[in-house]
């Protein structure tokens, strides 16, 4: 198994007990179940549509790219927090070459597609210093209201707390209501983010 899922519960019900709970209605009729396989996990829409769940790979370059390209500027925006036209080479291959000590990062892929297409994506990036880590979370719209989100979200709170971190943050804009709003419901805390207006940085204490 991955070495990052190997940390994980290896099913959805354990999966969404690790982080403080959130509403029945938006929760649990999301996903059908995560099915535990050799390196990863499956993940069930409600819709029937199925993600291979697990650890980002240095191969996975291509792949991330692709899903740039099919991210319209809003979705770039919320998640680097300005424009950009392109995910360039050695940025791709920056964000793929994770080092485990310091990071992990989740993918959701489509396996129906050929090649595999990425989904979704997770991660984060630890500050030792601050016993903290940042998190990011992207879903392809296409993919969104499905849960995804939140369960992106929940693996990368249980693996800061197997790390034994205090806290996890991020910054949202205050535009992006939906990733708010989830965060809202697992708990974090949000305030104004100082020197960046229209930014919101809301944290969870582990």
């Amino acid at each position: 198994m991955n070495a990052q899922l190997a940390l994980l519960p290896t099913t959805l019900a354990a999966t969404l007990g690790a982080v403080p709970p959130r509403s029945a209605e938006r929760f649990a009729p999301r996903l059908a179940g995560v099915t535990p396989a050799g390196h990863g996990e499956t993940v069930r829409t409600r819709d029937g549509r199925s993600l291979f769940l697990r650890g980002i790979r240095p191969d996975d370059v291509a792949a991330l790219q692709r899903c740039f390209t099919r991210l319209s500027p809003e979705d770039i925006r919320r998640r680097f927090l300005h424009a950009m036209s392109e995910l360039p080479d050695p940025m791709a291959h920056r964000l793929c070459n994770i080092d485990p000590a310091l990071e992990t990062a989740f993918v959701l892929m489509d396996e129906s597609a050929e090649p595999a297409e990425m989904r979704g994506v997770g991660r984060i990036y630890v500050d030792e210093s601050a016993d903290s880590a940042e998190f990011s979370v992207l879903v392809e719209r296409d993919w969104n209201r499905r849960g995804l989100g939140a369960l992106l979200m929940q693996l990368l709170v249980d693996d800061c707390r197997h790390r034994g971190l205090h806290e996890i943050w991020g910054y949202v804009l205050m535009e992006n209501r939906p990733m708010l709003e989830l965060c809202r419901e697992l708990g974090f805390q949000r305030r104004a983010a100082t020197g960046e207006p229209g930014t919101a940085q809301i944290s969870l204490k582990l």
